[in-house]
């Protein structure tokens, strides 16, 4: 008896250690100092932005320049220091700054120099170094733009590019009132509605993109113009997964539906229970190809390493977007056992705050990507991966590693209006995978990025001998060297291409734009 309750309070207490990391990451978020922001000499093209927008240009020290930096999500873009920060109040402060830069663009191309002149940042939630932020260079910082105001019907929400999801469904949950939106909380709107989206709600109503009915963008000569399925209808389609290549949007005009609580949560497991969730998980996925329950999202497996404590964990995302306590969808979930479980019924707020508590900002991040078909044994090889992966970075100091499977349905691509993600023809589920690492030293940036594309590489590799590989890549999960438009499909690359030639002939978002995925606009294809 005495045995069994020692071997009880021990597994309490690791259970209680590993909530503690998994959720604070065991790491204390890095911030840097005052003296860490030099003062570099203002360049022809700063000095003409600070004349534009004299209330709205902020260079360091000031305090809005360094709250600018230190409000990343990931370190390695907290370490990238631009010359000056540009904070528009409205679409016409934007439109000011692209066209300062844009005469800046015209006169290098004119001298044969192709500069990186500037970085927009909406959120900055992004893990990859220089995806919102330009070393010595100029920063678009959305953030002002962030309103959020339901029409009157309650059919439709603007928001602001700048705005957070948290924002969002603050406002909307007053009003029962829901959009297709971020699972996260704190990830801004822009980057991941660009990038195609996914939602609690993508199985009612399809992916983020698929549910906006306009956009207010400003172009690359300057002007301001509307995105919608009458007005520049190409367009229009073209941001709906085109991400950051045609221009900066400022405003979406979101469809709304009612919508009250949600169940939701995590289920967290053993790590010996993993070929049991893995079974679940591929279960639920083939059983939902078909009818699928539109209320049912994911669900997200995750199963994670903790370096700090030479342990591994499972935790299992259930989100059932009815105030109905477990649903008969996830009942192969509900018969594994756990080892605690925070689902219960709560309003969308606090579902996505959550997930967001499980990511806190101001650590060294990565995410990489790749997509399979929903087959088991491939699903098996990929957890092999992730456990040679865990064996390879175990000295990596503060590692946490983490394979994340999420199904997605051919149903969510047929949703609500066109995109270009190429999925629409889709007849058979498919799955996400996943691998995110955070970690606290940059020597050990060179092995984490050296190992995960050799996982990716390997899995790639087994899935097309096995038949299972697919193109697909989510582009809010790729790395910086893979390529997600590739995975559209040429037809669909084909027409960003050309919506590009049409919007902005002279390149500006292609070339002198940093951050994104850009179009491989200089190969003519």
């Amino acid at each position: 008896m005495v045995i069994l309750w020692v071997n009880a309070l021990l597994a309490g207490t690791i259970i209680i250690a590993l909530s503690i990391i998994i959720h604070l990451f065991g790491v204390l978020p890095t911030r840097l100092k005052h003296t860490d922001f030099a003062t570099a000499e203002r360049s022809a093209v700063s000095l003409a932005l600070t004349e534009g927008l004299p209330e709205s240009v902020f260079f360091s020290p000031h305090p809005v320049f360094i709250e600018s930096i230190q409000s990343y999500w990931a370190v390695q873009e907290r370490q990238i220091i631009p010359q000056c920060i540009v904070r528009p109040r409205n679409a016409e402060e934007v439109a000011t700054a692209v066209g300062i830069l844009k005469h800046e663009y015209e006169g290098c191309t004119r001298k044969g120099h192709v500069p990186s002149l500037f970085a927009v940042r909406s959120g900055g939630h992004s893990p990859i170094s220089g995806a919102a932020n330009s070393d010595g260079g100029i920063v678009i910082d959305l953030r002002l733009l962030n309103e959020v105001v339901p029409f009157e019907d309650d059919s439709c929400v603007v928001i602001g590019t700048g705005a957070r999801w948290l924002d969002v469904s603050t406002i909307l949950d007053q009003r029962c009132l829901a959009v297709a939106g971020g699972r996260n909380s704190a990830v801004g709107i822009g980057g991941l509605t660009l990038g195609g989206g996914i939602s609690f709600f993508s199985p009612c109503v399809g992916f983020v993109c698929n549910n906006i009915l306009s956009y207010e963008i400003v172009l690359a000569n300057g002007t301001i113009a509307t995105a919608s399925e009458v007005t520049n209808p190409g367009l229009w389609r073209a941001l709906k997964g085109g991400s950051n290549n045609f221009g900066i949007v400022t405003r979406f005009v979101a469809r709304s539906f009612p919508s009250t609580d949600v169940w939701s949560g995590f289920l967290y497991m053993t790590a010996s229970k993993a070929r049991q969730v893995i079974q679940a998980f591929h279960n639920y996925t083939q059983a939902n190809a078909g009818i699928h329950d539109e209320y049912a999202a994911g669900p997200l497996i995750c199963f994670t390493y903790v370096q700090k404590l030479g342990v591994q964990v499972i935790a299992t995302n259930l989100v059932y977007t009815k105030p109905d306590s477990w649903p008969a969808c996830y009942a192969g979930f509900a018969r594994i056992g756990r080892l605690w479980s925070t689902v219960k019924v709560r309003s969308l707020t606090s579902a996505t705050n959550e997930l967001a508590m499980s990511s806190p900002a101001g650590l060294r991040q990565k995410f990489i990507t790749t997509t399979v078909k929903n087959d088991h044994d491939t699903l098996m090889e990929i957890h092999a991966e992730f456990e040679k992966g865990a064996k390879v970075m175990r000295r990596v100091r503060h590692l946490i590693w983490t394979l994340v499977l999420q199904p997605l349905f051919p149903v969510m691509a047929k949703k609500s209006q066109p995109n270009v993600l190429g999925l629409d023809t889709r007849t058979e589920p498919f799955v996400i995978v996943l691998f995110t690492v955070v970690w606290k030293d940059i020597a050990d940036d060179e092995l984490l990025d050296r190992t995960t594309r050799g996982i990716i590489r390997d899995i790639d590799h087994y899935a097309s001998s096995k038949g299972t590989a697919d193109p697909y890549r989510y582009l809010n999960d790729c790395d910086s060297w893979q390529r997600p438009f590739d995975g559209y499909g040429a037809d669909n690359k084909r027409f960003l291409k050309e919506i590009s030639r049409q919007y902005d002939p002279d390149g500006l978002f292609q070339r002198a734009c940093i951050g994104g995925f850009k179009l491989d606009m200089d190969d003519h294809a």
